[in-house]
């Protein structure tokens, strides 16, 4: 058991933490939680990443968020699908309903790849897109079947991978 530690929180007094070899404990205010540490190795993350996507553009985050904003009042509420279409120079972003409501929004975006329609969970892509300081954002698809791929242009180290979903 290696010994406890002892750290000073801003409102609650001390948090107390102790670590074992397969636990670690924490006390303040009054509660202990106790948790079980997990042996083994943790899975490569980069292997989900994407690499490689011969579809690919980039636009105004703010322009798209708010046209997903707008088409998803109209999505199933309980799978949030969005269909986005995307062709030469265009993007739509379809959602539909259980009582056959349809939203549709259209963008310009520069676009010269394959034809698209993909599905998704429009709450994954308004949360990279609410959480991305950059003005610009990219989207990247290997085809309508593979994840998308967001990354901001010029910073390396932001990706963001949304898996599609049929809808």
């Amino acid at each position: 058991v290696i010994e406890m530690q002892r750290l000073l929180s801003d409102k609650e007094g001390a948090i107390e933490f102790q670590f074992a070899s397969n636990q670690a404990k924490f006390r303040f205010d009054g509660m202990e939680f106790v948790t079980k540490l997990v042996d083994g190795k943790f899975p490569d993350y980069n292997r989900v990443i994407p690499i490689g996507h011969k579809n690919s553009f980039s636009t105004n985050r703010v322009g798209v968020l708010l046209a997903m904003q707008r088409a998803s009042i109209l999505s199933n509420e309980k799978y949030r699908g969005i269909r986005m279409v995307i062709s030469a120079n265009n993007l739509k972003l379809i959602s539909t309903n259980s009582d056959q409501e349809e939203a549709e929004e259209e963008l310009e975006v520069s676009y010269q790849g394959d034809a698209l329609d993909i599905g998704f969970n429009v709450t994954y892509l308004i949360d990279v897109l609410n959480n991305a300081n950059s003005e610009e954002i990219t989207f990247s698809f290997s085809d309508a079947n593979s994840s998308c791929l967001v990354t901001i242009p010029n910073k390396p180290d932001y990706k963001y991978v949304v898996m599609p979903m049929r809808i």
